[in-house]
């Protein structure tokens, strides 16, 4: 049996910088509810509230995509 350790390591190596993109996102989708929160008001609010609505909204097209993968009936 033949291990291919160089794919093997690319692949690692994607998921770990895919997981922590999707982490730094989520995140910045938390932090533009919590300013929407602080404002109640005014334009700063409707931005706030946008950023967190397209930070969500990739993070869930990541993990729609990574289902798309695993799936294969998907295909």
């Amino acid at each position: 049996m033949h291990i291919d350790w160089s794919a093997l390591a690319r692949v690692a190596a994607v998921s770990l910088g895919v997981t922590v993109a999707v982490v730094v996102v989520f995140t910045l989708g938390v932090l533009g509810l919590s300013r929407a929160a602080d404002r109640r008001t005014g334009p700063a609010t409707t931005l706030a509230r946008a950023q967190a609505g397209l930070c969500f909204l990739a993070c869930a097209v990541v993990v729609g995509y990574g289902i798309y993968l695993i799936v294969p009936r998907l295909h």
